[in-house]
């Protein structure tokens, strides 16, 4: 029986809840910390699990959509379960799968398998932890069958309008209901809208809450060789002289949601009811959460967890002579931030750009944050079916780059080839890159055909 895309929302999750009831609610065997927001959620899942793992728990994480494969989505101790396993998994489910699919007109979906899949081998590891990463929005995805024991927000902007709604609020009360009663919001730096939006959520299920920017945040960061030097602030302390092995201002505040969130988790919720009113209204550093000294954790523990994490495609190096930057920017506001990093991390005299986007993606806003920074651009096509035709992106692009600036290529191992080739054309290797970017399925795309290994 054919399966639903993965990125059609049928707002719903009777049939999700009835398939893990089936199969004796696995995702009640283990405490999760649930991960949405628009921008940065995979990398502060990543950054979260690492954490996790290096303090000796058996971690599973589950993130979306995948690089290279599918396996890649369910990881348990930070490693993708096997193809044996996945199959395993799948056969498993099946049977339960054809009975739920047996009771409703609309058949489970691809992602709602995969969801149950995930929660199923997660609870026969057994894992210690699940980081669940949102697939879409927050209150209907099926993910959201689990009661994160932390919600984490990362932060929030216009994205898959189609589905969520056309404003922030709309959007932001969506991803606000991982919230529960009784979790700990970890809550990214948000715009005033988004904010409002959460806190209400905050204070109508009695959940603690926690603010980048007020109970933790970044102290301090500079730019090092192969990432980043930054020093945090967490609930019950700081920690200085971190490696992150990621770029950027938005990475560094990645990793202190994940230290705040890891935090929460080891330390367990603070009273609820008033402590979250007061936090959603007028509470002074350090009263949403109870901190102190005494809850830190092993500062070295930190930095070796932070200094073992990866976030493939983002802004992950490919190849030097010249660099080539692979990012899974999608929508304005992550493009800005790579724009940002690629400025502040890289020293380019000439830069590239190849873009493959998705046709219901905020196409214009997307090349308005690249055009400063691209001396060319070569327009191609990922392998989704989502792709905007090049044809079509080259227009768009002509309108904003100017048509001399632009370049089209149907292939996107053509594009790679054509814009080394427009890179290297000053002859200074040192100084020319290549950015491609502008969808995960893109990025993924290309560590394919520029064979990426793992943990490069």
């Amino acid at each position: 029986m054919s399966r639903g895309v993965e990125w059609e929302i049928d707002p719903t999750l009777d049939r999700i809840r009835d398939l893990v009831d089936v199969l004796g609610e696995p995702h009640r065997a283990y405490p999760v910390v649930h991960v949405a927001g628009t921008n940065g959620k995979s990398s502060t899942a990543r950054l979260i699990e690492s954490l996790l793992r290096e303090r000796g728990l058996r971690t599973g994480l589950y993130t979306s959509p995948e690089m290279t494969t599918l396996r890649e989505r369910i990881a348990i101790d930070g490693e993708p379960i096997s193809e044996e396993r996945f199959a395993e998994a799948f056969q498993d489910v099946l049977p339960y799968v054809q009975l739920i699919d047996g009771k409703n007109e609309v058949p489970l979906s691809f992602f709602e398998v995969l969801t149950a899949m995930a929660f199923a081998a997660f609870a026969d590891a057994p894992v210690d932890v699940a980081v669940v990463e949102v697939g879409m929005g927050g209150t209907w995805d099926a993910t959201n069958v689990a009661d994160g024991t932390v919600a984490v927000v990362t932060p929030i902007g216009l994205d898959h309008t189609r589905y969520l709604g056309d404003t922030i609020e709309e959007i932001a009360g969506e991803k606000a209901g991982i919230i529960k009663p009784g979790s700990v919001a970890v809550l990214s730096q948000q715009s005033v809208e988004a904010a409002e939006v959460l806190l209400r959520r905050v204070v109508e299920t009695g959940a603690a809450v926690v603010r980048e920017g007020i109970e933790y945040g970044v102290l301090d960061r500079d730019v090092a060789v192969g990432g980043q030097m930054i020093s945090l602030r967490g609930l019950h302390g700081s920690y200085d002289q971190v490696f992150l092995p990621l770029f950027g201002e938005h990475q560094a505040s990645n990793a202190a949601t994940a230290l705040a969130a890891v935090e929460a988790f080891a330390s367990g919720a603070p009273t609820r009811g008033e402590v979250a009113l007061e936090a959603a209204t007028r509470i002074a550093p350090g009263e949403a959460f109870l901190g102190g000294e005494e809850g830190q954790l092993d500062p070295a523990l930190v930095r070796s967890g932070f200094a073992k994490a990866a976030s493939p495609g983002r802004l992950e190096v490919a190849r030097t002579g010249p660099t080539v930057l692979l990012d899974a920017a999608h929508n304005p506001a992550g493009m800005a931030a790579t724009v940002a990093t690629v400025t502040e991390s890289f020293g380019f005299t000439r830069l590239v750009g190849v873009l493959a986007v998705a046709a219901d993606k905020d196409v214009a806003g997307v090349l308005d944050q690249l055009e400063p920074v691209l001396a060319e651009l070569v327009v191609s096509r990922n392998s989704s079916p989502r792709s905007l035709p090049p044809e079509e992106l080259a227009e768009l692009a002509e309108g904003i780059f100017g048509p001399e600036r632009v370049h089209v290529a149907e292939r996107l191992d053509d594009a790679i080839d054509r814009a080394i080739g427009l890179a290297e054309e000053t002859g200074e290797y040192r100084g020319a890159g290549v950015l491609i970017t502008g969808s995960v399925v893109t990025a993924g795309d290309a560590r394919t055909l520029l064979r990426v290994e793992e943990g490069r």
